[in-house]
């Protein structure tokens, strides 16, 4: 259960990305709910890297949140599996 919640934050964030990456229409409803639930879930990634092209910013700073996320919630399931 744990890990399937990593698992949906890890997408929400790839998606995320997806949609920058591939010029998705940022007035579209889809589009502002997947942000909304996308930028808190990043925490403190976004502007950790600053590369100067915003695409590969948000490829590297919400991809490492959604590594995060699985890494995460994969430690706290095998801690809780083992009690």
């Amino acid at each position: 259960m744990i890990s399937g919640i990593g698992v949906v934050f890890a997408l929400i964030e790839i998606l995320y990305i997806l949609m920058i990456v591939l010029g998705a229409n940022q007035a579209n409803a889809f589009f502002k709910f997947i942000q909304s639930l996308a930028e808190p879930l990043a925490l403190f990634f976004p502007g950790l890297f600053n590369t100067g092209n915003y695409n590969v910013d948000v490829l590297l700073n919400y991809g490492l949140a959604a590594v995060f996320w699985l890494v995460v919630t994969g430690i706290l399931a095998r801690a809780v599996s083992r009690y």
